[in-house]
């Protein structure tokens, strides 16, 4: 059994910053590719960044290049999102998701166990 635990979601102004985190607990293992995925009201769960196992891929969907920046700390089993320069249309249910794989999917179906979300708002 593998859990994740989204944190760090909330409101702010356009052009604010959150850090969002996400714990692995359970059967954990440092091998697993990790991802991020966002859902905006009345839209599909579409790709926001992702980190192999070892860090060394990274990868982030088109909107989010340059302002997010996705980490990870293996020694705590806890996946990051920096998210800077926040637009409106940043405004979703940001989850976090892990790959037994270990890769850097961009794909959610590659991707085997997910977190619950955490809100984030960007006010304009």
């Amino acid at each position: 059994q593998v859990q994740l635990v989204e944190s760090g979601g909330g409101l702010v102004q356009a052009g604010g910053s959150l850090r969002l985190s996400c714990v692995v607990s359970g059967r954990t293992r440092s091998t697993f590719g990790m991802g991020w995925f966002r859902q905006a009201p009345g839209k599909g769960r579409e790709f926001v960044a992702s980190i192999s196992w070892s860090a060394i891929s990274t990868y982030y969907a088109d909107p989010v290049k340059g302002r997010f920046t996705i980490s990870r700390d293996n020694a705590k089993n806890t996946l990051y999102l920096q998210m800077n320069s926040l637009k409106p249309e940043d405004t979703a249910v940001y989850y976090c998701a892990a790959s037994r794989s270990g890769g850097a999917s961009m794909n959610y179906i590659e991707y085997d166990y997910w977190g619950q979300g955490t809100q984030v708002t960007v006010s304009s």
